[in-house]
């Protein structure tokens, strides 16, 4: 069957880390790190914690952030203790005020253009706090999208596969005509797969060969899979 949609997660995906505010924050502690050792470890980090929200956590628990912060400064060499943890505890004010996913991906103009050129209706899909419609039109994304959905907003969260149905009664398509970009294999692609979906992991470091579906490392070279080959 054609696809006819392309839907998307929010974080680490078309919204990206600030990854400024955990490295001022590190740094004020006295933590010699930069912006792009927190991104490579924050793709560690991503992995680490995929296994466990593949024991059905919740994204959005305070205590998942907390773990997901954590394996960052693992992964920067940060030794935890009291330093770390005051870091920890600014960064998490700052989500709690601000939303830390609040970086529009630099690929995502372009890429979202080009998927809209060749006729694909445009979705987005997150687990998020409520914050997410905000973010992606202060981004200058929004126009792109038919529609978005924010789990605390509409009561469910990936991977359950209800909210992917949600959003494909949105536009009236079967599973089969959609696919779901995401960042993380227990949530995204287990839940879009339930959902009858197909799905592409964004896999930015090859951190991902343990799983058994279409990755790409960034945007770009997702929509090149979108449209030399399953269009």
């Amino acid at each position: 069957m054609p696809l006819k949609a392309v839907l998307f997660d929010a974080g680490n995906t078309v919204m990206l880390i600030n990854y400024g505010v955990v490295s001022d924050a590190l740094r004020a502690e006295g933590f010699d790190v930069d912006e792009v050792a927190v991104r490579e470890a924050e793709y560690h980090a991503r992995v680490r914690l995929d296994s466990i929200l593949a024991q059905r956590h919740s994204t959005e628990a305070p205590q998942i952030f907390q773990t997901y912060m954590q394996f960052v400064c693992e992964g920067l060499g940060v030794p935890w203790g009291a330093a770390a943890e005051r870091a920890l505890c600014r960064i998490a004010e700052y989500h709690r005020e601000y939303n830390l996913w609040n970086q529009p991906n630099p690929q995502a103009h372009a890429v979202l253009q080009a998927l809209q050129g060749h006729g694909l209706t445009l979705g987005m899909v997150s687990n998020s706090n409520g914050w997410v419609e905000r973010l992606v039109m202060e981004s200058g994304l929004r126009p792109y999208f038919h529609f978005v959905l924010d789990s605390r907003l509409v009561g469910v969260e990936k991977p359950d596969p209800r909210i992917f149905q949600i959003a494909l009664d949105q536009v009236g398509i079967s599973p089969a005509e959609a696919l779901y970009i995401g960042d993380l294999y227990s949530i995204d692609v287990v839940g879009a797969r339930a959902a009858g979906m197909r799905a592409i992991l964004l896999d930015p470091a090859g951190l991902w060969d343990h799983v058994d579906c279409l990755k790409a490392r960034d945007l770009s070279e997702a929509a090149d899979l979108v449209l030399t080959q399953l269009l």
